[in-house]
């Protein structure tokens, strides 16, 4: 037993082993059980949400034909806001990057050269090519 709490907690001629031992521990721990109980109580909240939206639609649908109708209006608005979303977020993502591509042209050509510096015209021109779907190429929202 006192072979192991050296071992744990660190001896002469081992002093950081307590110290490797309980990261590890903290990692493992992390990986095996936060993410997945992360993962799982959001997803049990998406569950719950989509249910409880199938569910109202499904009430309003059958009270009435303005009903129906209604839906199908709450529908397609629902289906616009996400689309407007998505735009919104690849424009936000194309700036971004030509950001990130101009920041690093002007980095490495400062620090390496000016050959190296041309690496960072792929972050650049990656958020050029999702402004121009966004503004160009993609169908318009309705």
């Amino acid at each position: 037993m006192s072979h192991l709490i050296t071992i744990l907690f660190g001896a002469p001629d081992m002093p950081e082993i307590g110290l490797w031992l309980f990261l590890s521990v903290a990692s493992v721990s992390l990986f095996a059980v936060f993410i997945p109980l992360v993962t799982w109580i959001g997803s049990r909240q998406k569950e719950r949400e989509a249910f409880y939206k199938a569910d109202t639609i499904r009430r309003i649908a059958e009270a009435s034909s303005d009903g129906a109708k209604a839906t199908i209006d709450l529908l397609r608005e629902e289906n616009r806001m996400t689309l407007i979303k998505i735009r919104e977020g690849l424009k936000i993502s194309g700036v971004i990057c030509i950001g990130v591509g101009i920041g690093l042209v002007a980095f490495l050509s400062r620090l390496v050269s000016p050959t190296v510096a041309l690496c960072g015209l792929i972050p650049g021109l990656i958020g050029l090519a999702m402004l121009v779907y966004v503004y160009f190429m993609a169908a318009p929202v309705e």
